[in-house]
């Protein structure tokens, strides 16, 4: 483990502090985990980071993504801190902007998932189990 990273050091660890010393003792094995890290990280960052759009956890999938990074990387901290203030900045101000605002994001959300689910054939595929079989059902990409 990196120095940046233990903030507290102790001189006998425990559970996952002495799981993580062992493996920073082992060159290979530390690289072979920090990779690991990296690599599920940047994973779970990306799906967050395609799910912001849509309805559900997307944000709180970045936050996770970047939490994962966290754990090993300094970069990927002050990043994680950086995008939480920015985060609570920018809920802020849409907070403050009023009715409108808030509907015409529910809105614009609506038509994205609407779109998104016709262009992946969603609604062809429910018509078609339903028996509703309707050419403006049917994806534009030929699946």
């Amino acid at each position: 483990m990196s120095a940046e990273l233990d903030e507290n050091p102790t001189d006998d660890p425990t559970g996952w502090r002495a799981f993580r010393t062992g493996v920073a003792n082992r060159p290979t094995l530390n690289l072979a985990y920090r990779i690991g890290v990296a690599v599920i990280g940047v994973l779970v960052l990306a799906l967050g980071i395609l799910a912001i759009p849509y309805p559900g956890p997307g944000w709180a999938i970045v936050f996770a993504g970047l939490g994962i990074l966290a754990t090993e990387f300094a970069w990927a901290r002050r990043a994680l801190t950086w995008l939480r203030d920015r985060y609570r900045q920018g809920m802020a101000w849409y907070a403050s902007r009023g009715v409108v605002m808030r509907v015409t994001a529910a809105v614009a959300t609506v038509l994205l998932v609407v779109a998104t689910l016709w262009v992946l054939g969603t609604f062809g595929l429910v018509g078609g189990w339903i028996g509703v079989e309707s050419e403006w059902l049917r994806s534009p990409l030929a699946w």
